[in-house]
């Protein structure tokens, strides 16, 4: 099988590790600079970093403090009041909703995949994994790589008789959201067992905090399987899985196959655009995608911090979308930008819309 995932490597490698030196190379802030402060996912941290560097430099005075603390933190500060934004690629179910003080957006910014990655000495990216045999392994039934299903699916592959070392996030994670929402989707037995979270009762495996926590077990250890943001998987030159999609096509994680998952979005999108992409339809779909949101107050308490947060978000759903693709996010379709652009005319200080 060839390492399709190796293509774009270089590149793309080179963009994020720009990235994230840009995220730490911001001046520092003047006695009268406005600050902002964010809260939140790991999942779109190498665009939201790109982001803020790009508007703050094009905005002098305005600067951005972001945590990347995962998208549990991110809903509970926000909940909180502790930060002017949270930011989460696991939409607020309704409990969370009721501990706001008051009604919140969820400001679809883009649209990723998890990718699944693995430690197998002389197999590329590309092993075929069906939704069952996926489940079998997170759940503890498939324990060896030479099992006879994964062996059956990949003719030809060199298998080991090792163990399987599976690995998970261990903190509260919208990328696990994201993933344990796909198992529970493809399967009755996973949905029953262990459900759908940001945090879930592993039934086996090593817990890895972040997505470096997670990619760490699985560098290390020889046999090992976890899940990661792609564009953190392609940055270290992880090997991935081709799942198995809706229409029995395998596919591997990649820019096209996440575009291909979000197509159908504008046309389903809800009103709150609280909405799953995981096990999309379409040939060419990557079955393990979500969106990625921020959490913005529909009322400001400062009115000064609440318009350039609602001029940021205008910028962040238009310009900011160019830098999505580099980064390998999926651009948000030009139907919900509409729709997103409504949604933020609403946001207002004490009942004035901030948006100009």
């Amino acid at each position: 099988m060839r390492n399709t995932m190796g293509k774009r490597n270089g590149r793309q490698l080179g963009i994020i590790l720009a990235t994230l030196v840009f995220a730490w190379t911001i001046p520092a802030m003047a006695s009268d600079s406005l600050n902002i402060t964010g809260a939140g996912a790991t999942f779109p941290y190498p665009l939201y970093s790109r982001w803020f560097y790009e508007y703050s430099n094009s905005h002098p005075g305005l600067r951005f403090n972001y945590q990347s603390i995962g998208s549990g933190g991110g809903v509970k500060q926000i909940t909180a009041g502790t930060v002017d934004f949270g930011a989460s690629d696991a939409p607020m179910n309704e409990d969370e909703l009721a501990r706001i003080s008051g009604p919140i957006f969820h400001i679809p910014t883009a649209i990723g995949s998890v990718a699944v990655v693995y430690n197998l000495k002389g197999i590329a990216s590309g092993l075929k994994l069906t939704p069952e045999v996926l489940v079998d392994i997170y759940i503890g039934k498939i324990v060896k790589w030479n099992d006879s299903r994964i062996a059956s699916l990949n003719p030809g592959a060199r298998l080991p008789a090792a163990d399987i070392v599976v690995s998970h996030r261990s903190d509260g994670s919208g990328t696990t959201d994201i993933f344990t929402n796909y198992l529970s989707t493809v399967s009755t037995e996973w949905r029953a067992k262990i459900g759908r979270g940001k945090s879930v009762n592993w039934p086996v495996g090593l817990g890895g905090k972040g997505n470096e926590g997670v990619a760490g077990v699985v560098r290390q250890i020889p046999g090992a399987i976890g899940y990661v943001e792609l564009a953190y998987a392609m940055q270290n030159r992880m090997t991935a899985a081709a799942l198995r999609n809706k229409e029995g096509n395998y596919i591997l994680p990649t820019l096209d196959s996440t575009s291909a998952a979000a197509a159908g979005a504008a046309k389903t999108m809800p009103a709150d655009f609280r909405m799953s992409l995981v096990d999309a339809p379409g040939k060419g779909s990557y079955p393990v995608c979500g969106l990625t949101w921020l959490l913005v107050y529909k009322e400001q308490r400062d009115e000064a911090k609440g318009k350039a947060l609602v001029d940021f978000l205008k910028w962040a759903i238009r310009d900011g979308q160019k830098m999505n693709a580099p980064l390998l996010y999926a651009p948000l379709p030009k139907p919900v930008v509409e729709k997103v652009d409504k949604a933020i005319r609403q946001i207002n200080y004490k009942g004035k819309s901030l948006y100009r």
